[in-house]
């Protein structure tokens, strides 16, 4: 039974806690607000690092595989988003409904879904030139379809916009730093390449910085007061509902699209998550004091998908992997045949 409780996110509610208990105030919160900005920087200093030119250039040819991910996180995604607004206004506040909403505009993650790839035995290089390509769009993308889309939804959620001011900051803290880690790949790509284990720590780490850092300004507006559990209860399933339709979508379209499973597995991975590190910068840029709101929906939804993920990616891996000899070859599903049933959990094999 311990090994599905994930130590990260044990972390993660302490840091909310934390939060609760003893947030940042003063010149303390300005300081928490700087380590924030500097920590997810240094996260996307070291992505840039890591993606080596001729890897996102050889991904860049794979056009249809790229197009097929982006198209999922950034129109599918949101298309789910706004259909999911009557559910919204039944069961959740239109705080809530913006968070969840704000949640389908966000980029795709990078760590995670090339860890499941990977461990999926899937296409892992078209992974990493996914997640890195739609945390690149994402700079541009989401803060666009956050003024698009969530103009409209009234006082009573979040406010915020996009201005110039909002782009620049977004751009300093996510795109600059990727730039520069790819103009100084050549003197320290081999160094993050071969310990990995920083990057994840940096990537963890970062998140949990911010995670302070924004319910610290929530517990100043008093986030906690206007939210029940049983408003948390219903976003919960609200968002189960809109994970399983994604993963429903990605296995079945990717099938019908003529991909190999290798890339059928990246689309899977890379097309159904959101990137919680993308998205908490951009919350805090575009929402100000009431970030911790619009990232709490994100911050469910990105522990949600890491367990779903991981169970998939587990299995889908076994079914991969060869079999003794004398066991006779696999079985092969999705040739056509009809023979059997395929749901989302046979996987995109």
């Amino acid at each position: 039974m311990t090994r599905w409780l994930d130590p990260y996110l044990v972390l993660l509610m302490g840091t909310v806690a934390l939060a609760a208990v003893l947030p940042a105030t003063g010149p303390a919160a300005t300081a928490a607000d700087a380590s924030a900005t500097g920590a997810i920087a240094l996260l996307f200093f070291l992505y840039g690092a890591r993606l080596s030119t001729a890897e996102a250039l050889a991904g860049l040819r794979h056009w249809r595989l790229h197009l097929t991910i982006l198209t999922c996180t950034f129109v599918l995604y949101p298309l789910l988003g706004l259909a999911a607004r009557p559910l919204g206004d039944l069961l959740l506040t239109p705080e809530l409904y913006a968070g969840l909403l704000f949640l389908c505009l966000v980029p795709s993650t990078v760590q995670s879904s090339i860890a499941f790839t990977s461990m999926a035995r899937g296409n892992v290089a078209g992974a990493i030139a996914a997640g890195s390509f739609s945390s690149l769009v994402g700079v541009f993308l989401t803060p666009l379809l956050v003024a698009l889309l969530m103009g409209g939804l009234g006082g009573a959620a979040l406010s915020g916009g996009l201005d110039a001011d909002a782009l620049l900051r977004i751009g300093a803290q996510l795109l600059l730093p990727f730039l520069l880690g790819q103009l100084l790949r050549r003197f320290i790509g081999g160094f993050v390449t071969r310990h990995r284990a920083v990057l994840s720590l940096v990537d963890r780490g970062s998140i949990l910085v911010v995670v302070y850092a924004a319910f610290s300004r929530g517990m100043e507006e008093d986030i906690w007061a206007r939210v029940s559990w049983r408003r948390l209860l219903a976003l919960g399933a609200v968002e189960i509902l809109l994970l399983t339709v994604m993963l429903v979508i990605t296995v079945y379209g990717s099938r019908r699209l003529g991909f190999a499973r290798g890339d059928r597995v990246a689309i899977v991975f890379a097309g159904s998550k959101k990137s919680l590190a993308a998205g908490l910068p951009m919350a805090g840029v575009l929402f100000g004091p009431q970030a911790a709101m619009a990232v709490l929906p994100l911050m469910i939804f990105h522990q949600m998908q890491l367990v779903v993920c991981a169970v998939l990616a587990r299995r889908w891996g076994r079914e991969a992997e060869p079999r003794p000899a004398g066991e006779g070859p696999p079985p092969a599903p999705g040739d056509g045949s009809g023979a059997r049933r395929v749901g989302p959990g046979d996987g995109p094999a």
